[in-house]
Protein backbone atom coordinates (compact mmCIF):
# COMPACT_ATOMS: atom_id res chain seq x y z
CA UNK A 1 0.00 0.00 0.00
CA UNK A 2 1.88 3.23 -1.23
CA UNK A 3 2.11 6.39 1.56
CA UNK A 4 -0.61 8.77 1.22
CA UNK A 5 0.97 12.52 -0.23
CA UNK A 6 3.65 11.13 -2.56
CA UNK A 7 3.29 11.00 -5.87
CA UNK A 8 3.93 7.31 -8.02
CA UNK A 9 7.05 6.92 -10.01
CA UNK A 10 5.03 7.25 -13.43
CA UNK A 11 3.45 10.80 -12.55
CA UNK A 12 6.79 12.23 -11.85
CA UNK A 13 7.94 11.34 -14.99
CA UNK A 14 5.21 13.00 -16.43
CA UNK A 15 5.67 15.97 -14.93
CA UNK A 16 9.35 15.86 -15.96
CA UNK A 17 8.28 15.38 -19.44
CA UNK A 18 6.12 18.16 -19.39
CA UNK A 19 8.92 20.25 -18.64
CA UNK A 20 11.03 19.34 -21.03
CA UNK A 21 8.83 20.30 -23.17
CA UNK A 22 8.09 23.71 -22.24
CA UNK A 23 11.35 24.34 -22.46
CA UNK A 24 11.87 22.88 -25.59
CA UNK A 25 8.90 24.99 -26.91
CA UNK A 26 10.45 28.52 -26.06
CA UNK A 27 13.51 27.60 -27.11
CA UNK A 28 12.06 27.06 -30.87
CA UNK A 29 9.82 29.93 -30.38
CA UNK A 30 12.70 32.02 -29.32
CA UNK A 31 15.04 30.85 -32.55
CA UNK A 32 11.55 31.56 -34.87
CA UNK A 33 11.46 35.00 -33.75
CA UNK A 34 15.17 35.23 -34.79
CA UNK A 35 15.28 34.37 -38.13
CA UNK A 36 11.84 36.00 -38.86
CA UNK A 37 13.74 39.27 -37.79
CA UNK A 38 16.81 38.93 -39.77
CA UNK A 39 14.03 37.57 -42.69
CA UNK A 40 12.17 41.09 -42.24
CA UNK A 41 15.83 43.38 -41.77
CA UNK A 42 16.64 41.83 -44.96
CA UNK A 43 18.91 38.84 -43.84
CA UNK A 44 22.67 38.39 -42.01
CA UNK A 45 24.32 41.77 -40.90
CA UNK A 46 27.28 42.36 -43.51
CA UNK A 47 30.46 42.34 -42.59
CA UNK A 48 32.03 45.78 -42.56
CA UNK A 49 35.34 46.39 -42.87
CA UNK A 50 38.50 49.59 -41.48
CA UNK A 51 40.28 50.41 -44.29
CA UNK A 52 43.47 53.14 -44.49
CA UNK A 53 43.96 54.80 -48.07
CA UNK A 54 47.90 54.21 -49.36
CA UNK A 55 49.88 56.66 -49.26
CA UNK A 56 53.68 58.12 -49.81
CA UNK A 57 55.26 59.03 -46.73
CA UNK A 58 58.76 58.80 -44.69
CA UNK A 59 59.82 55.48 -43.15
CA UNK A 60 62.43 56.08 -40.22
CA UNK A 61 64.40 53.08 -38.70
CA UNK A 62 65.95 53.83 -35.14
CA UNK A 63 67.87 52.68 -32.10
CA UNK A 64 66.42 54.41 -29.32
CA UNK A 65 68.41 54.70 -25.90
CA UNK A 66 68.81 56.75 -22.62
CA UNK A 67 71.15 59.21 -21.26
CA UNK A 68 72.43 61.97 -19.07
CA UNK A 69 73.68 65.07 -20.00
CA UNK A 70 77.27 66.40 -18.66
CA UNK A 71 79.98 69.05 -19.72
CA UNK A 72 82.77 68.00 -22.24
CA UNK A 73 84.97 69.15 -19.73
CA UNK A 74 84.38 69.22 -15.70
CA UNK A 75 87.41 70.41 -13.44
CA UNK A 76 86.79 69.79 -9.57
CA UNK A 77 88.90 72.37 -7.52
CA UNK A 78 89.54 71.73 -4.07
CA UNK A 79 92.33 72.52 -1.41
CA UNK A 80 95.62 70.96 -0.80
CA UNK A 81 95.80 72.39 2.62
CA UNK A 82 93.82 72.27 5.47
CA UNK A 83 91.78 75.52 6.87
CA UNK A 84 88.93 76.82 8.19
CA UNK A 85 87.07 78.68 4.66
CA UNK A 86 87.85 82.35 5.28
CA UNK A 87 86.24 83.90 2.38
CA UNK A 88 83.93 82.86 -0.38
CA UNK A 89 84.29 84.80 -4.10
CA UNK A 90 82.73 82.34 -5.94
CA UNK A 91 78.59 80.48 -5.85
CA UNK A 92 76.52 78.49 -8.15
CA UNK A 93 75.99 79.53 -11.52
CA UNK A 94 78.78 82.48 -11.67
CA UNK A 95 80.87 82.83 -14.75
CA UNK A 96 84.42 82.56 -13.77
CA UNK A 97 88.10 82.87 -15.47
CA UNK A 98 91.36 81.41 -14.94
CA UNK A 99 93.24 82.69 -12.07
CA UNK A 100 89.84 84.23 -10.50
CA UNK A 101 89.62 83.94 -7.04
CA UNK A 102 87.27 81.72 -5.63
CA UNK A 103 87.83 81.00 -1.94
CA UNK A 104 90.22 82.52 0.64
CA UNK A 105 91.42 80.14 3.64
CA UNK A 106 92.63 81.30 7.24
CA UNK A 107 96.60 81.60 6.51
CA UNK A 108 97.14 81.95 10.34
CA UNK A 109 98.51 78.69 10.92
CA UNK A 110 100.33 78.20 8.29
CA UNK A 111 102.35 81.71 8.66
CA UNK A 112 103.35 80.66 11.86
CA UNK A 113 105.17 77.96 9.62
CA UNK A 114 106.57 79.66 7.41
CA UNK A 115 108.11 81.72 10.50
CA UNK A 116 109.24 79.03 11.97
CA UNK A 117 110.99 77.84 9.04
CA UNK A 118 112.44 80.95 8.45
CA UNK A 119 113.97 80.81 11.68
CA UNK A 120 115.04 77.38 11.26
CA UNK A 121 116.79 78.46 8.10
CA UNK A 122 118.66 81.25 10.09
CA UNK A 123 120.06 78.86 12.61
CA UNK A 124 121.71 76.41 9.64
CA UNK A 125 123.53 79.73 8.43
CA UNK A 126 124.53 80.36 12.07
CA UNK A 127 125.78 76.51 12.25
CA UNK A 128 127.45 76.89 8.91
CA UNK A 129 129.40 79.40 10.20
CA UNK A 130 130.33 77.84 13.10
CA UNK A 131 131.36 75.17 11.04
CA UNK A 132 133.47 76.88 8.82
CA UNK A 133 135.28 78.91 11.52
CA UNK A 134 136.16 75.33 13.66
CA UNK A 135 137.49 74.14 10.18
CA UNK A 136 140.14 77.39 9.74
CA UNK A 137 141.26 76.80 13.08
CA UNK A 138 141.74 72.85 12.80
CA UNK A 139 143.51 73.42 9.28
CA UNK A 140 145.58 75.67 11.22
CA UNK A 141 146.57 73.53 13.86
CA UNK A 142 147.10 70.36 11.65
CA UNK A 143 149.74 72.95 9.63
CA UNK A 144 151.48 73.75 12.75
CA UNK A 145 151.65 70.21 14.36
CA UNK A 146 152.95 68.76 10.90
CA UNK A 147 155.87 71.43 10.78
CA UNK A 148 156.61 70.41 14.15
CA UNK A 149 156.58 66.63 13.55
CA UNK A 150 159.22 67.42 10.55
CA UNK A 151 161.22 68.65 13.16
CA UNK A 152 161.03 65.90 15.27
CA UNK A 153 159.12 68.19 17.99
CA UNK A 154 156.28 66.20 18.50
CA UNK A 155 155.34 62.73 17.69
CA UNK A 156 153.59 61.45 15.20
CA UNK A 157 150.42 60.67 16.64
CA UNK A 158 149.89 64.58 17.22
CA UNK A 159 150.17 64.66 13.75
CA UNK A 160 147.45 62.30 13.06
CA UNK A 161 144.92 63.83 15.56
CA UNK A 162 145.39 66.75 14.09
CA UNK A 163 144.22 65.56 10.99
CA UNK A 164 141.75 63.88 11.98
CA UNK A 165 140.21 67.24 13.59
CA UNK A 166 140.47 68.99 10.66
CA UNK A 167 138.53 66.34 8.54
CA UNK A 168 135.80 65.90 11.13
CA UNK A 169 135.63 69.98 10.81
CA UNK A 170 134.97 70.01 7.32
CA UNK A 171 132.06 67.48 7.67
CA UNK A 172 130.68 69.59 9.99
CA UNK A 173 130.87 72.21 7.13
CA UNK A 174 129.24 69.60 4.98
CA UNK A 175 126.31 68.94 7.17
CA UNK A 176 125.61 72.69 7.80
CA UNK A 177 125.45 72.96 4.22
CA UNK A 178 123.23 70.74 3.83
CA UNK A 179 121.01 72.10 6.74
CA UNK A 180 120.79 74.95 5.02
CA UNK A 181 119.70 73.35 1.74
CA UNK A 182 116.78 71.19 4.08
CA UNK A 183 115.73 74.68 5.95
CA UNK A 184 115.43 76.73 2.43
CA UNK A 185 113.71 73.94 1.16
CA UNK A 186 111.48 74.14 4.18
CA UNK A 187 110.64 77.63 4.09
CA UNK A 188 109.44 77.21 0.15
CA UNK A 189 107.17 74.36 1.05
CA UNK A 190 106.02 76.73 3.96
CA UNK A 191 105.77 79.98 1.73
CA UNK A 192 103.61 77.41 -1.08
CA UNK A 193 101.32 76.19 1.35
CA UNK A 194 100.27 80.01 2.24
CA UNK A 195 99.68 80.21 -1.66
CA UNK A 196 97.63 77.28 -1.54
CA UNK A 197 94.83 79.19 1.42
CA UNK A 198 93.73 81.29 -1.73
CA UNK A 199 91.40 79.14 -4.12
CA UNK A 200 92.03 79.75 -8.06
CA UNK A 201 90.14 78.76 -11.15
CA UNK A 202 92.02 76.90 -13.41
CA UNK A 203 89.83 77.46 -16.16
CA UNK A 204 87.27 79.64 -17.70
CA UNK A 205 83.73 78.38 -16.93
CA UNK A 206 81.13 78.01 -14.96
CA UNK A 207 80.28 77.00 -11.60
CA UNK A 208 77.93 74.08 -11.31
CA UNK A 209 78.79 72.99 -7.39
CA UNK A 210 79.95 74.63 -4.18
CA UNK A 211 80.70 72.30 -1.28
CA UNK A 212 81.55 74.39 1.29
CA UNK A 213 80.40 77.53 3.46
CA UNK A 214 82.07 80.38 5.03
CA UNK A 215 83.62 79.24 8.39
CA UNK A 216 83.45 75.28 7.47
CA UNK A 217 86.83 73.81 8.59
CA UNK A 218 88.58 71.52 5.00
CA UNK A 219 90.74 68.62 5.98
CA UNK A 220 93.18 67.89 3.38
CA UNK A 221 95.31 64.90 5.48
CA UNK A 222 94.15 61.98 3.03
CA UNK A 223 92.89 63.51 -0.16
CA UNK A 224 92.41 67.46 -1.65
CA UNK A 225 88.82 67.70 -0.61
CA UNK A 226 86.24 69.16 -3.54
CA UNK A 227 85.42 72.94 -2.71
CA UNK A 228 83.73 73.42 -6.52
CA UNK A 229 82.88 71.58 -9.71
CA UNK A 230 83.23 73.60 -12.59
CA UNK A 231 82.25 73.25 -16.29
CA UNK A 232 84.34 74.89 -19.14
CA UNK A 233 81.55 75.61 -21.66
CA UNK A 234 78.17 74.54 -21.47
CA UNK A 235 77.36 75.91 -24.94
CA UNK A 236 79.29 72.20 -25.96
CA UNK A 237 77.95 69.12 -24.20
CA UNK A 238 77.34 65.55 -24.51
CA UNK A 239 75.46 62.96 -23.53
CA UNK A 240 76.40 59.45 -22.28
CA UNK A 241 73.66 56.54 -23.49
CA UNK A 242 73.66 52.78 -22.79
CA UNK A 243 72.84 51.18 -25.83
CA UNK A 244 72.32 47.35 -25.77
CA UNK A 245 74.49 44.99 -27.08
CA UNK A 246 71.87 43.70 -29.66
CA UNK A 247 71.63 47.70 -31.36
CA UNK A 248 75.70 48.95 -30.84
CA UNK A 249 76.57 47.32 -34.20
CA UNK A 250 74.41 49.68 -36.41
CA UNK A 251 75.50 52.69 -34.39
CA UNK A 252 78.52 54.77 -36.21
CA UNK A 253 80.41 58.08 -35.73
CA UNK A 254 78.86 61.10 -37.11
CA UNK A 255 75.43 59.69 -37.25
CA UNK A 256 72.58 61.67 -36.16
CA UNK A 257 70.63 61.68 -33.23
CA UNK A 258 67.36 63.19 -31.92
CA UNK A 259 67.04 64.32 -28.31
CA UNK A 260 64.26 65.47 -26.18
CA UNK A 261 63.86 65.61 -22.59
CA UNK A 262 61.66 66.07 -20.00
CA UNK A 263 61.85 69.80 -19.42
CA UNK A 264 61.00 70.52 -22.73
CA UNK A 265 58.31 67.91 -24.27
CA UNK A 266 57.54 70.02 -26.87
CA UNK A 267 61.32 70.61 -28.56
CA UNK A 268 63.84 68.52 -30.24
CA UNK A 269 67.03 68.40 -29.67
CA UNK A 270 69.87 67.32 -32.36
CA UNK A 271 73.45 66.00 -31.85
CA UNK A 272 75.93 63.67 -33.53
CA UNK A 273 77.23 60.12 -32.26
CA UNK A 274 80.81 61.55 -31.14
CA UNK A 275 82.09 57.79 -29.87
CA UNK A 276 81.08 54.64 -29.29
CA UNK A 277 83.11 53.08 -26.40
CA UNK A 278 84.24 49.81 -26.62
CA UNK A 279 84.38 48.78 -23.09
CA UNK A 280 80.93 46.89 -22.16
CA UNK A 281 78.66 47.61 -18.99
CA UNK A 282 76.84 44.68 -17.32
CA UNK A 283 74.30 45.45 -15.03
CA UNK A 284 71.44 42.13 -14.51
CA UNK A 285 73.26 40.08 -16.90
CA UNK A 286 72.40 43.21 -19.81
CA UNK A 287 75.01 44.50 -21.18
CA UNK A 288 75.11 48.31 -22.91
CA UNK A 289 77.96 50.07 -24.24
CA UNK A 290 78.31 54.06 -24.06
CA UNK A 291 77.70 55.92 -27.37
CA UNK A 292 78.68 59.31 -26.70
CA UNK A 293 76.39 61.71 -28.17
CA UNK A 294 77.93 65.74 -28.98
CA UNK A 295 75.19 68.19 -28.54
CA UNK A 296 75.09 71.96 -29.40
CA UNK A 297 73.87 73.92 -26.65
CA UNK A 298 74.30 77.30 -27.95
CA UNK A 299 71.26 78.85 -26.48
CA UNK A 300 71.79 76.92 -22.72
CA UNK A 301 68.46 75.22 -22.43
CA UNK A 302 69.89 71.82 -21.99
CA UNK A 303 71.42 71.55 -18.25
CA UNK A 304 74.15 69.10 -16.74
CA UNK A 305 72.47 65.98 -15.42
CA UNK A 306 69.16 66.04 -17.15
CA UNK A 307 68.05 62.37 -18.54
CA UNK A 308 67.78 62.43 -22.24
CA UNK A 309 66.19 59.91 -24.55
CA UNK A 310 67.86 59.53 -27.83
CA UNK A 311 66.94 57.84 -31.25
CA UNK A 312 69.63 56.92 -33.21
CA UNK A 313 69.26 57.53 -37.17
CA UNK A 314 70.10 54.34 -38.52
CA UNK A 315 68.10 54.39 -42.32
CA UNK A 316 65.25 55.79 -43.51
CA UNK A 317 63.37 56.20 -46.62
CA UNK A 318 61.43 59.24 -48.32
CA UNK A 319 58.53 59.55 -50.09
CA UNK A 320 58.18 56.15 -50.52
CA UNK A 321 54.70 54.28 -50.84
CA UNK A 322 53.72 53.27 -46.86
CA UNK A 323 51.14 50.82 -45.27
CA UNK A 324 50.28 50.10 -41.39
CA UNK A 325 51.98 47.25 -39.97
CA UNK A 326 48.15 46.09 -38.92
CA UNK A 327 47.60 45.60 -42.53
CA UNK A 328 50.00 43.40 -42.94
CA UNK A 329 48.74 41.54 -39.99
CA UNK A 330 45.35 41.17 -41.13
CA UNK A 331 43.66 38.11 -42.37
CA UNK A 332 39.70 37.77 -42.75
CA UNK A 333 37.67 34.75 -42.35
CA UNK A 334 37.99 32.46 -45.04
CA UNK A 335 41.37 33.68 -46.60
CA UNK A 336 42.91 29.96 -47.51
CA UNK A 337 39.31 29.99 -50.08
CA UNK A 338 39.82 33.48 -50.99
CA UNK A 339 41.18 33.41 -54.90
CA UNK A 340 44.08 36.14 -55.22
CA UNK A 341 44.01 38.46 -58.11
CA UNK A 342 46.63 40.26 -59.96
CA UNK A 343 46.38 43.70 -61.41
CA UNK A 344 43.54 46.15 -60.54
CA UNK A 345 40.81 43.43 -61.38
CA UNK A 346 38.35 42.06 -58.41
CA UNK A 347 38.14 38.90 -57.58
CA UNK A 348 35.63 36.70 -55.97
CA UNK A 349 36.13 36.78 -52.48
CA UNK A 350 34.46 34.03 -49.73
CA UNK A 351 32.16 35.98 -47.14
CA UNK A 352 32.56 35.41 -43.74
CA UNK A 353 33.48 36.29 -40.44
CA UNK A 354 36.60 38.36 -40.33
CA UNK A 355 39.48 38.46 -38.07
CA UNK A 356 41.90 41.07 -37.24
CA UNK A 357 45.58 39.91 -35.62
CA UNK A 358 48.02 42.77 -33.98
CA UNK A 359 44.93 45.35 -34.17
CA UNK A 360 46.44 47.02 -31.36
CA UNK A 361 49.34 48.88 -30.80
CA UNK A 362 52.86 48.30 -31.69
CA UNK A 363 53.46 48.58 -28.11
CA UNK A 364 56.15 50.58 -25.77
CA UNK A 365 59.79 50.30 -27.05
CA UNK A 366 61.96 50.09 -23.85
CA UNK A 367 65.31 52.70 -23.94
CA UNK A 368 68.29 50.86 -25.91
CA UNK A 369 66.24 48.88 -28.38
CA UNK A 370 66.06 49.09 -32.00
CA UNK A 371 62.67 50.45 -33.59
CA UNK A 372 61.71 48.94 -37.28
CA UNK A 373 63.82 47.47 -40.12
CA UNK A 374 64.06 46.15 -43.25
CA UNK A 375 62.44 43.06 -44.02
CA UNK A 376 62.53 43.08 -47.73
CA UNK A 377 60.74 39.93 -48.37
CA UNK A 378 57.14 39.02 -49.77
CA UNK A 379 53.89 39.23 -47.80
CA UNK A 380 50.78 39.92 -48.58
CA UNK A 381 47.65 42.55 -47.93
CA UNK A 382 44.21 42.65 -47.88
CA UNK A 383 42.88 45.45 -49.73
CA UNK A 384 38.94 46.49 -50.28
CA UNK A 385 37.45 45.96 -53.97
CA UNK A 386 33.66 46.37 -54.70
CA UNK A 387 33.31 45.58 -51.24
CA UNK A 388 34.86 42.50 -50.70
CA UNK A 389 38.33 42.09 -49.63
CA UNK A 390 41.00 40.96 -52.18
CA UNK A 391 44.59 39.55 -51.61
CA UNK A 392 47.17 41.38 -52.93
CA UNK A 393 50.87 40.50 -52.91
CA UNK A 394 53.43 43.31 -52.14
CA UNK A 395 57.40 43.60 -51.38
CA UNK A 396 58.43 44.98 -48.37
CA UNK A 397 60.84 47.26 -47.39
CA UNK A 398 61.98 50.01 -44.25
CA UNK A 399 59.90 49.67 -41.10
CA UNK A 400 59.49 51.56 -37.96
CA UNK A 401 57.37 49.80 -36.19
CA UNK A 402 54.58 51.59 -37.05
CA UNK A 403 54.02 51.81 -41.14
CA UNK A 404 56.21 49.89 -43.29
CA UNK A 405 57.98 50.68 -47.30
CA UNK A 406 55.99 48.87 -49.74
CA UNK A 407 59.19 48.37 -52.46
CA UNK A 408 57.22 46.15 -54.68
CA UNK A 409 53.95 44.20 -55.41
CA UNK A 410 50.55 44.86 -57.08
CA UNK A 411 49.64 47.96 -54.59
CA UNK A 412 49.45 51.22 -55.69
CA UNK A 413 48.61 54.76 -54.05
CA UNK A 414 45.20 55.10 -53.42
CA UNK A 415 44.32 51.53 -53.07
CA UNK A 416 42.41 50.96 -49.49
CA UNK A 417 44.14 48.51 -47.44
CA UNK A 418 42.05 46.21 -44.56
CA UNK A 419 43.43 46.76 -41.25
CA UNK A 420 40.42 45.29 -39.48
CA UNK A 421 36.58 44.24 -39.38
CA UNK A 422 33.77 44.57 -37.49
CA UNK A 423 33.47 40.94 -36.37
CA UNK A 424 37.06 41.55 -34.71
CA UNK A 425 35.22 43.80 -32.47
CA UNK A 426 31.96 44.53 -30.14
CA UNK A 427 30.96 47.96 -32.33
CA UNK A 428 30.53 48.25 -36.10
CA UNK A 429 33.15 50.15 -37.97
CA UNK A 430 32.84 52.17 -40.95
CA UNK A 431 34.11 50.64 -44.42
CA UNK A 432 34.92 53.88 -45.83
CA UNK A 433 38.33 55.27 -45.75
CA UNK A 434 40.03 56.93 -43.63
CA UNK A 435 42.86 59.52 -43.95
CA UNK A 436 46.77 58.39 -45.71
CA UNK A 437 49.49 55.98 -44.28
CA UNK A 438 52.09 58.34 -44.39
CA UNK A 439 55.29 57.47 -42.17
CA UNK A 440 57.20 58.90 -39.67
CA UNK A 441 58.87 62.72 -40.78
CA UNK A 442 62.53 62.72 -39.56
CA UNK A 443 63.41 65.85 -38.14
CA UNK A 444 66.88 65.68 -40.67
Amino acid sequence: MKPIGHPGPHLARHRVARRVATVVALAAIAAGAWFGYHWWRGGPTPTTYTTVEVGRGDVVQAVTATGTLSPVVTVEVGSQVSGRVKELLADYNDHVTKGQVLARLDPAILTGEVARARARLTSAKAELTRAQATLTNARAQYTRTKGLADEGLVAAADVDTALAAQRTAEASVSSARAGITEATAALAQAEVNVGYTTITSPIDGVVISRSVDVGQTVAASLSAPVLFVLAEDLRRMEVHTSVAESDVGQLRDGMHVELSVDAFPDRTFVGTVAQVRYEATTVSNVVTYDAVVAVDNADGALRPGMTVNATFLVAERRDVLTVPVKALRYRPAGAATTRRTTGSGTGAATRGTGSSTGTGSTGARRPGSSRGGASGRGSAVWVLRDGAPVRVHVETGLTDGSVTEISGGELAAGDLVITGDSTATTTTTSAQPRGGAGGRRSPF
